[in-house]
């Protein structure tokens, strides 16, 4: 059977069991499993992941094989570039990246930082936009940050910020037997010591993270919300201890993404 991390994340609203298709959400769970720590799939390692039986993964697998959204060597998947349409359609249709782009790119003319537009998809959020800063300073490169690429909700400034914009009783539910990895020395790793930080968050209305899911990698976030007050994105500015010496630009750059989100809020 399809695990309840799937389902969720396909049937964000109830539907009728008669409109309901199984097996449309079986392939799609198939194509969930791949990530970037198991980037090559065979049967048995599908259908562990996207939790339904070795003989449904197979058909599954060979399926979007045939379809061409796999590629094989008769063992093991892989995806293809063909999964790309649906990120492709995304980016040009969707008007959140459309609309925050600018600004992105000028706080990163006027900073020299990369900065991120953020959502929130069960406990990973995924960048929807970016603008690679200009500082050409050896650095560590933060890994992961590219349109689409997803990072640990509970590791990351942004998850913690939109973490804190849910109601309480929905982010209690979200904590409840969650199971936080650690990436790094410094990850946060408990469900209580998440709740008191993102309490933080919300009460100061920002967010800073240092290190927890990458080493020598600091992020600070802001919520970014519509007309209405509702948070829709987080937007971050990501840098490395080797570019910057002291915390002198949490200061520096805080009022900056304070003033981009409230310019931005008319629009959302």
């Amino acid at each position: 059977m399809i695990t309840p991390k799937h389902i969720s994340s396909l049937q964000p609203k109830k539907i009728a069991s008669t409109d309901f298709i199984a097996g449309l959400a079986k392939g799609m769970a198939v194509l969930e499993s791949f990530d970037t720590e198991r980037q090559k799939l065979n049967a048995t390692l599908a259908s562990q992941r996207a939790g339904i039986t070795r003989a449904a993964a197979r058909r599954h697998l060979l399926t979007l094989a045939h379809l061409g959204y796999l590629e094989t060597d008769g063992a093991y998947f892989w995806l293809s570039p063909k999964v790309l349409r649906f990120s492709g359609s995304y980016l040009a249709s969707a008007r959140l990246p459309r609309i925050l782009q600018p600004t992105l790119n000028r706080l990163a003319s006027q900073t020299k930082k990369s900065f991120s537009v953020v959502v929130l998809d069960g406990d990973e959020v995924v960048i929807v936009a970016r603008s690679d800063g200009c500082d050409r300073r050896p650095s560590v490169t933060p890994y992961g940050l590219h349109l689409g690429a997803r990072l640990p909700a509970h590791a990351t400034s942004t998850g913690r910020m939109l973490l804190a914009s849910m109601e309480k009783p929905v982010f209690n539910a979200w904590c409840k037997g969650r199971i936080l990895s650690r990436f790094t020395s410094c990850t946060t790793t408990t469900t209580t010591a998440l709740r008191k930080l993102v309490a933080q968050a919300r009460a100061q209305d920002w967010c800073f993270v240092a290190q927890e899911h990458e080493i020598g990698v600091y992020a600070l976030s802001v919520p970014l919300r519509n007309m209405h007050g509702k948070t829709i994105a987080a937007l971050n500015v990501v840098v490395s201890a080797a570019s910057e010496a002291d915390m002198s630009w949490v200061d520096q750059i805080l009022p900056l993404l304070t003033a981009a989100a409230h310019e931005a809020r008319s629009h959302l």
